[in-house]
């Protein structure tokens, strides 16, 4: 007999999925923290993310706008950890489409909806498509991409 206690979070293996199936992950606020060391790490230093008094003054985006690259970061990360823990094997690439800004208190999710499902050339490998919204707190469509997924098999 196993003691081992069951180990959560798990992700999907590719069989586990059907066309239709719809998640939503757990939120996430973009902190200015996030923002500033995100503009930092990517190099990022235009006005808009790092001048405070250029965005009071000209921007047409009020408060502190979020690069769409840190969107899509977060984003991903929420799905794959709702998603892919152990099974995600590549990303094989996407469609995005940026439809408003993220800004500094935003609060966002994602809403997964599985759009294809294929066994891959080697039998224990699926591929996965799935159109994924992120919506900030108030409920409106903030950003739309369309990720292809390499993953793995339920084990033999």
């Amino acid at each position: 007999m196993n003691n081992e206690p069951v180990l959560l979070g798990r992700g999907f293996y590719w069989q586990d999925l059907t066309v239709g199936d719809r998640y939503r992950t757990y939120g996430r606020t973009v902190t200015a923290s996030d923002i500033s060391a995100f503009v930092n790490l990517a190099g990022m230093i235009e006005v808009l993310f790092t001048n405070a008094e250029y965005r009071r003054a000209e921007a047409a985006i009020k408060g502190n706008p979020s690069p769409g690259a840190l969107v899509f970061a977060l984003a991903e990360g929420l799905t794959l950890n709702a998603t892919a823990q152990e099974t995600g094997l590549a990303f094989l690439g996407t469609t995005m489409s940026i439809k408003g800004p993220v800004v500094e208190g935003d609060t966002i999710t994602v809403e997964i909806e599985v759009l294809e499902v294929r066994q891959e050339s080697k039998g224990d490998r699926g591929l996965v498509k799935t159109r994924n919204t992120v919506r900030n707190q108030r409920g409106e469509t903030v950003m739309v991409y369309e990720p292809l997924r390499l993953m793995q098999g339920r084990p033999a």
